[in-house]
């Protein structure tokens, strides 16, 4: 037996603020306050530690010790999460089965995504991933896709480093690029007003739990929140059911239970991305999101195996 506790571990340094909405959550749902753990104590070469025996689970941290009965894991920004799959496998190990290291792999590193799309079927615009050896191969696939382009890393964030080209002479500055780079035909997805949008749909054990529209005003910025967009926050049954569909298939392509999906509805519906940490911190995100999804990671740990996950 654990010692009642509830362990919520993320990234400190992250200002996203989803940490708090989880706090929030687990008050809601046990009236307990869980234990805040700093991840970074569990990266490689750092003093976090996992032992246990018996079925039990123990962690250690910063001279301090708990067995908990959960652990939540959150808030790992995508550039570490490399770094901490031997703790994920360790969690996988004592039992802790909600957070497997290749669903967050394939989900975070979005060439690999691309290609469980391809493999599984899932609708996306055609995309091609560098890096280019040279500037004439990259700009050949640029006019392959049409010459109206978005261009990301592989592994970001936030949409800063995410930008549309439509003109040759913007790409040189990606055809020396270090790192993998994905090129993605533009999906053209303009509302009746001119305005650029998409939705981002939440999915939780194969079902449609949050979905918000973003509405961009500037063609050439991403719709995200960080970029200017609009979102609004939607009743799931107003999603056209092909789409909610299509949020499922995406997510349990690359693995995970719970994802934010980001798709339009052009072209039949189109996958942009798969997240793994959607951001609580939102309009009515506490009760739509984080309360659910709280609400299936504290199920004891000798119960039933996480849907959706997948062996680390």
């Amino acid at each position: 037996m654990g010692d009642g506790s509830i362990v919520l571990i993320t990234d400190h340094s992250s200002t996203e603020g989803s940490a708090d909405v989880l706090a929030a959550a687990v008050r809601r749902l046990t009236g307990r306050t869980p234990v805040h753990v700093d991840a970074r104590h569990f990266l490689p070469g750092n003093d976090g530690k996992v032992g246990g025996e018996n079925g039990e689970l123990r962690l250690s941290a910063a001279g301090e010790e708990v067995t908990p009965d959960a652990v939540i894991v959150y808030e790992i920004p995508p550039h570490g999460r490399r770094a901490f799959e031997p703790f994920q496998r360790e969690l996988w190990r004592h039992g802790i089965r909600s957070h497997a290291t290749e669903a967050w792999r394939w989900a975070t590193e979005k060439d690999l995504m691309v290609r469980r799309f391809v493999r599984d079927g899932v609708p996306h615009m055609p995309t091609r991933c560098g890096p280019w050896r040279d500037a004439a191969h990259l700009c050949g696939d640029f006019e392959e896709l049409g010459g109206d382009v978005w261009l990301r890393p592989a592994v970001g964030a936030g949409g800063d480093d995410v930008f549309r080209v439509t003109a040759v002479e913007d790409l040189v500055q990606v055809a020396g690029a270090r790192g993998t780079w994905l090129m993605s035909k533009d999906a053209a997805n303009v509302n009746a007003d001119g305005l650029r949008h998409q939705f981002r749909v939440v999915v939780l054990g194969g079902e449609v739990v949050r979905v918000c529209e973003h509405v961009q005003k500037d063609e050439f910025a991403t719709c995200n929140e960080v970029r200017g967009a609009v979102s609004t926050v939607l009743d799931p049954g107003e999603l056209p059911e092909h789409l909610a569909e299509l949020a499922v298939r995406a997510a349990r392509s690359v693995g995970l239970s719970f994802a934010g999906v980001d798709l339009a509805a052009e072209h039949g519906g189109v996958v942009f991305e798969v997240n793994v940490h959607p951001a609580f911190g939102a309009d009515r995100g506490l009760e739509t999101m984080a309360i659910p999804y709280v609400r299936e990671q504290i199920t004891p740990r000798s119960g039933r195996r996480r849907r959706g996950s997948c062996r680390p």
